[in-house]
């Protein structure tokens, strides 16, 4: 089969490789649409980070460079295990994958705080699909981390469930469950920005403010957002100041991972604020104490998401996408709940064109894009 691996900062190649195997408790899902995750890009920039070297294998999978990359994916199931087919699963079946692997075992994984198993790691990461993940033809995944998808969902747009589940941990980690009366800045609308945007939509939250320096992801946020700010050309700290009399926000979600937000966003907060990272950084996170410590600020972070996250999160994309007559009184209140998440999606491309069309042009024409999505499947380009 055809698979996208990575071999070493901006080297991806697509090459052929032996299609995996069937393994106990497995499915094996043929790939429809992977979407690349800034993770994946911060691997292509400055890794391997993530990725583990040759003398680091992955303390699950055993693997290590050069990997397939992948790790937000949707497709159906062609093969079936005998374990997997008791359970109910069978050849056919749409499915989101949950990638992350953990063992399952450990107390904080039993705890259900299984993002931050020590043993942590990604499908289209850290290996463990039996060559395959996001970015290839085909993959093997426990059957645990399939959810079924009905017919009335679009695959194409499916794979936008693991970034929602994404932004979904961050709410939860944020200590706050009603959202509606808050004064709310979120700082970067990228992918991340954009999924906390619509999980905070979902949840009917109060204020919502954007700071976005790039034209493109301006237009995408502004749907959702109350306003957006140019941090460029604005000062955003006064700008939500002065929509908050004088106050600041009550709560930031950092989804940039530079310096310039970090100081802006604990700037914009109010006094015992919250600041919750969403973001990946670069380089090591200083925090500007003259607000930090001033204010008392209560500094959270948020990593990836947890069963919990995923499964509710698949739970609201399915029932937002059923059509009126199937809907219950119970789902109808779901209904809508991410509505518009596909407009993220700025690009679709074929597996063989992710190097040049998809990371390429990620890095060399940013403000163009949010997400793009690959396929190994030509036919589903034709529509």
């Amino acid at each position: 089969m055809r698979a996208a691996r990575f071999y070493n900062k901006g080297d991806i190649r697509v090459e052929e490789i032996p299609a995996p195997s069937l393994g106990p408790n497995q499915v094996i899902v043929d790939i429809e649409w992977g979407g690349i995750c800034g993770s994946d890009l911060h691997e292509y920039l400055v890794g391997p980070l993530v990725i583990n070297p040759p003398e680091r294998p992955h303390s699950l999978t055993g693997e290590h460079i050069p990997v397939t990359l992948g790790h937000e994916f949707c497709g159906r199931i062609s093969q079936v295990s005998a374990e997997a087919g008791e359970n109910g699963w069978k050849v056919g079946d749409a499915v989101m994958v949950d990638p992350r692997l953990n063992c399952q075992k450990c107390e904080v994984c039993l705890r259900g705080d299984d993002n931050v198993c020590s043993k942590w790691g990604f499908l289209g990461l850290n290996g463990g699909g039996g060559g395959g993940a996001g970015f290839a033809e085909k993959c093997a995944v426990q059957s645990r981390m399939c959810y079924l998808l009905p017919e009335s969902v679009k695959l194409e747009n499916a794979a936008l469930i693991e970034p929602l589940a994404v932004g979904r941990h961050a709410l939860n980690n944020s200590g706050f469950e009603d959202f509606s009366k808050l004064n709310i800045l979120v700082v970067g609308g990228g992918p991340v920005g954009l999924s906390v945007l619509h999980n905070l939509r979902a949840k009917g939250a109060g204020k919502l403010y954007v700071s976005e320096p790039t034209a493109k992801r301006q237009q995408q946020t502004r749907e959702f957002a109350d306003e957006v700010f140019n941090p460029l050309i604005t000062n955003v700290a006064e700008e939500c100041r002065a929509k908050t009399n004088g106050a600041g926000v009550d709560l930031v979600f950092d989804c940039a991972g530079i310096p310039a937000g970090l100081k802006n966003g604990m700037d914009a907060l109010r006094i015992k604020g919250t600041y919750v990272n969403v973001a990946g950084w670069e380089q090591p996170m200083v925090i500007p104490l003259q607000f930090f410590m001033m204010k008392e600020i209560v500094l959270r972070t948020s990593m990836a998401y947890n069963d919990k996250d995923f499964r509710d999160v698949v739970e609201d994309f399915v029932a937002g996408q059923y059509s009126l007559p199937h809907i219950t009184s119970v789902a109808l209140t779901l209904l809508g709940k991410f509505e518009g998440a596909e407009k993220m999606i700025t690009s679709r491309i074929s597996l063989d064109d992710l190097a040049v069309k998809g990371f390429d042009e990620l890095v060399t024409k940013k403000d163009d894009h949010v997400k793009i999505l690959a396929t190994p499947k030509s036919s589903l380009l034709a529509h």
